[in-house]
């Protein structure tokens, strides 16, 4: 009898410690967690830049540039949280690292923060308020291929693309991340979210030097809108815009101011998009020039994928005196939830270059 109740009194204590130790791993499990995802996304066709010569490739980065990420949440307690989040983009062509060579490890995000009732708080490297704002509000979203609106924010200026040799004044200084940044995003208030942004030059000696950027956006129903400010005397390093390999007669400037407002209302057989940014650049010694710049598009569902058609006008004033238009037209259709193939045709003229094309089709998977 002794035994018996030895051995059930062994088989209890063991079954305790089995639940406690399974209470404990899902206790854990729902504190903290952490994710891994990412996107891989290849196409070919012809590329030509303007005033340049065509070329036949296969390349990354179609629709989405390929990436992938990890990211970990741990519940602190009475709403707070503690995040981080590290992605690193690369070419799926050669399996390199990175958007280009000498691009740094971590270059879509990399950085750490606090999640609380009141807001977030992250620092490190950052996606800039500026790239949300414009890869929202346009029909081919975030395509450093096809997306009219992203030539004309990203591709122009300080960041031509490598390997094109033309000269333009109508883009914007920067990256689509800030180094060295801290952003406070707000709650979302019935659809409407705002945030700020600063980044430092991190250089003894150029404590002047800074990017700071606001933002609003919000998504009611069938309607969404967006409003972006930002501010720039440095790109990579503090001072380096008046070190800057000029094209034309433009560059060297010493500031970048730049204000984007953007809207999209959909009507189920179509979504309509449109933009507007307004960029002002300073000169070393006074003066300088500003660029207008406009975008309209719509996407329409055809058949089981979407048709796409975005146009963007920009023109500058007191720089190249540059008008500059890009159409495209586009279509991408779901194999799976995760998995699409997409065909898009991208044209782009500036005044006084030949004609810039691009032609292609592509796949992009996700996980």
């Amino acid at each position: 009898m002794k035994a018996n109740v030895s051995r059930a009194l062994k088989i209890t204590l063991r079954m305790a410690a089995v639940a406690a130790l399974a209470a404990a791993g899902a206790s854990a499990q729902a504190q903290s967690s952490v994710q891994l995802y990412g996107q891989v996304d290849a196409w070919a066709g012809m590329q030509q830049f303007p005033g340049g010569k065509r070329a036949w490739v296969e390349g990354g980065g179609g629709m989405s540039t390929s990436y992938w990420g990890m990211k970990g949440a741990e519940d602190l307690g009475n709403g707070y949280k503690a995040v981080f989040t590290l992605e690193d983009f690369f070419l799926p062509q050669n399996g390199h690292y990175g958007r280009f060579s000498g691009d740094t490890f971590f270059a879509r995000n990399a950085y750490v923060g606090i999640e609380s009732p009141y807001g977030t708080v992250t620092a490190g490297r950052l996606t800039t308020h500026l790239f949300v704002s414009t890869i929202l509000f346009n029909p081919f979203i975030d395509s450093y291929t096809f997306s009219p609106m992203v030539y004309h924010v990203f591709l122009g200026n300080t960041a031509v693309p490598t390997g094109a040799n033309y000269a333009t004044d109508t883009g914007v200084v920067g990256d689509s991340g800030w180094n060295n940044a801290v952003q406070y995003s707000t709650p979302n208030y019935n659809g409407l979210s705002g945030s700020i942004m600063y980044g430092l030059g991190n250089q003894a000696g150029n404590n002047g030097a800074k990017k700071w950027s606001a933002q609003f956006l919000y998504f009611h129903g069938p309607f969404a809108a967006t409003g972006v400010y930002q501010y720039v005397n440095f790109n990579n390093a503090p001072n380096d815009l008046n070190q800057v390999t000029p094209f034309g007669t433009i560059v060297p400037f010493k500031s970048q101011s730049v204000a984007q407002f953007g809207a999209s209302y959909d009507l189920k057989l179509v979504k309509f998009y449109g933009q507007y940014m307004y960029t002002k650049n300073d000169g070393l010694t006074g003066g300088g020039w500003h660029v207008n710049t406009g975008q309209g598009g719509v996407t329409v569902p055809v058949g089981p994928g979407t048709a796409m058609a975005s146009y963007a006008y920009s023109r500058d004033s007191g720089g190249l005196n540059q008008t500059r238009r890009t159409w495209a037209l586009g279509y991408d259709y779901p194999l799976s939830k995760r998995t699409d193939l997409y065909a898009a045709y991208m044209n782009d003229q500036i005044s006084g270059l030949s004609t810039g094309q691009t032609l292609g089709a592509g796949m992009r998977a996700k996980f």
